[in-house]
């Protein structure tokens, strides 16, 4: 539902972006920055982005596409100005002792997912024409399922994903008013040491991860070693409450090249659940006890988005109506400091 309007529709909850979709087999994951100047080329790409969708998804109905947006703190300001989204904000830089965070200059994300990689290329392509001139690639990746849903790593990605309702509840906001029905998005590209990797042995990398490789199947608790990945990703509220994000990463990688990744994407109704297993990964908890796989994988890119509802995109608030608050002083750079807020929401491998 577009904003604005009245009647019985006006009752309806806002349609949200298709976050909490179904797995597929390809992605793009499409960052680029806003140039300075261009912000009404820009906008206009985004309103006019769903009807670009439906396009080129009708031309295959089994495909399942669909483009998930997220907008950038510093590019929120510049193209709607006025209130803006509780929570969203540069993502900070995690530093511990031996490993440290990468976050990009970044304003927009296109999450681009089908069943076939031709669809998101075309999709991509469209936008791209649109945005000629008026936004700097930050990164451009295409992944894929790998077998299984396995990443290169040789282990299944996602497994404790929330299904139904409770995916709903774990990435829609639901208590910020004008902006309930959206979603924040945190990104960020791995590139992993494939023969420190491989020269483990299952047993060693089942210990780093904190999962049987071949059944999938979590370790005990008196298996499974503190710095293990899965022992620093459950994060859970002041009750004791597992919290959950929703994970669709995707491997990617050019053997010829020796590059072999890993995408990460989670989706969260709040981004400091996500911050929060950041900072046990490479700050550690306690500090000093990292995650292990970090060993093995370096994160090269970083950034964090608010995803608005399909209907703000489509028709958003006049500016006219809306006074425009100065940024925030610490927007020209990222925070590097490790306050990350209030705790509300986690995530588990």
């Amino acid at each position: 539902m577009a904003r604005g309007e009245t009647g019985a529709s006006a009752d309806l909850p806002p349609e949200s972006q298709d976050v909490v979709g179904p797995l597929t087999r390809a992605a793009i994951f499409l960052v680029v920055r806003v140039n300075e100047g261009t912000e009404d080329t820009v906008k206009d790409l985004l309103t006019d982005l769903p009807g670009l969708q439906r396009s080129v998804g009708f031309r295959s109905l089994t495909g399942g596409l669909s483009c998930v947006t997220g907008i950038g703190s510093a590019a929120w300001d510049r193209l709607y100005g006025g209130p803006r989204p509780a929570e969203l904000h540069e993502l900070p830089v995690f530093k511990g002792d031996r490993h440290e965070s990468v976050v990009s200059r970044a304003d927009l994300l296109f999450h681009l997912r089908a069943d076939r990689m031709d669809l998101c290329f075309e999709l991509e392509t469209l936008i791209m024409a649109r945005l000629e001139g008026a936004v700097t690639v930050v990164d451009e990746v295409q992944g894929f399922r790998y077998f299984d849903a396995r990443d290169v790593l040789g282990f299944v990605d996602g497994t404790e994903n929330p299904t139904g309702r409770g995916a709903s509840e774990a990435v829609l906001v639901d208590d910020d008013g004008d902006f309930d029905g959206g979603s924040y998005v945190v990104v960020q590209k791995y590139l992993h040491d494939m023969a420190a990797w491989n020269a483990l042995s299952t047993e060693q990398q089942e210990l780093v991860i904190g999962r049987r490789k071949l059944s999938d199947v979590e370790l005990s608790d008196e298996e499974k070693p503190a710095d293990a990945h899965i022992a620093l990703n459950v994060i859970t509220d002041e009750d004791g409450n597992e919290l959950d994000i929703l994970r669709d990463n995707m491997p990617f990688g050019r053997p010829a090249y020796g590059e072999f990744g890993t995408y990460f994407i989670g989706y969260a109704k709040s981004p400091s659940v996500i911050e929060r297993m950041l900072e046990n990964m490479f700050v550690g908890s306690p500090p000093g006890n990292h995650d292990r796989i970090l060993d093995f994988s370096t994160p090269v890119t970083g950034a964090l988005f608010y995803v608005p509802t399909a209907g703000f995109l489509e028709d958003p608030p006049a500016p006219s109506s809306r006074s425009s608050p100065a940024a925030p002083e610490n927007e020209s750079e990222p925070d590097v400091s490790l306050g990350i807020g209030s705790l509300r929401r986690s995530a588990r491998s």
